[in-house]
């Protein structure tokens, strides 16, 4: 029996003062490159800066295609792979959501901005447009602020800055064509569900059950979805739970039969045919398609 090849995940580094940092491409690829071409999940939050080169990063089955001098954003604990060929010269801030979460309204922004929504992946930032300067600046402070010596100021200049970043970046890409979601009972519906699902999506398949946990009526969470996501609950939970079964028909060895348990299914058969009615392939047919 050949033995589970695991996701591997990363956190952040440990001897940092402060949660957030920019790196180099070229220096992660020299040190670290057969990590980042592999898929692999990490548990912070990535804004990917490709400045020269035209390349190809994957995200959860997606490969996006990013042009040079674009920003990708890409969540915690998304799996991700970094082009095999390289991408030439680049950085990244990578951070935390604990570096991030000052206050509730902190983690109600970060979990309600569209830049690091899995349904929004692909979109990458193009930063040629006048009105990206602003952007660019604001990436720079950091990476000049983070030189400087630490003192009790420097953490929330380091947060301020980087929330100014994410807003500059919302507002462009907004710009560019991206829906507003706007704030109200719709978008506070829509996250409550978000947060649960992702926490009992494999035990929990049912929209009521959802409903009833966030004291909504399956009418109105319907219509709040609808309204800023364009979906269901029904399809948010199908996609949540075709999103992990792509993950681990991929990124591991497991027994077909071990992923449907694991996944909720009463029998390995339920399992191939719901797959098989959402991607028009059978859990076998995908891995070997993505293999």
């Amino acid at each position: 029996m050949k033995s589970e090849k695991k996701i591997k995940v990363y956190g952040f580094k440990e001897s940092l003062p402060v949660e957030i940092e920019v790196v180099s491409l070229s220096k992660l690829y020299a040190q670290h490159r057969s990590i980042i071409i592999a898929p692999h999940r990490t548990r912070f939050y990535h804004i990917i800066w490709f400045q020269k080169r035209e390349v190809t990063h994957v995200v959860d089955f997606k490969p996006v295609k990013i042009k040079a001098d674009s920003l990708l954003f890409v969540g915690a604990d998304r799996v991700q792979a970094f082009d095999p060929v390289g991408v030439g010269d680049g950085k990244a801030i990578i951070f935390t959501e604990s570096f991030f979460f000052a206050s509730k309204a902190d983690l109600f922004f970060l979990k309600s901005t569209p830049l690091f929504d899995h349904l929004l992946d692909g979109t990458a930032l193009r930063l040629r447009s006048p009105s990206c300067a602003p952007i660019i600046s604001t990436f720079e402070a950091i990476e000049r602020e983070l030189q400087n010596p630490i003192d009790s100021r420097q953490q929330a200049i380091l947060k301020n800055l980087l929330h100014n970043l994410l807003l500059l970046a919302e507002r462009e890409i907004r710009n560019q064509g991206l829906p507003d979601a706007k704030k109200g009972p719709d978008l506070d519906y829509t996250l409550l569900f978000r947060d649960v699902l992702d926490k009992q999506f494999r035990e929990v398949k049912s929209v009521s059950r959802y409903a009833r946990q966030i004291h909504v009526s399956e009418k109105r969470l319907n219509q709040a979805t609808s309204q800023i996501l364009g979906r269901t609950p029904k399809q948010l939970i199908d996609d949540r739970v075709m999103l992990e079964a792509k993950r681990l028909l991929v990124h591991s060895e497991r027994a077909i039969k071990d992923i449907a348990f694991d996944l909720g299914f009463s029998e390995p058969t339920n399992f191939i045919k719901y797959f098989r009615k959402h991607s028009k392939l059978t859990p076998t047919e995908f891995r070997e398609k993505y293999l």
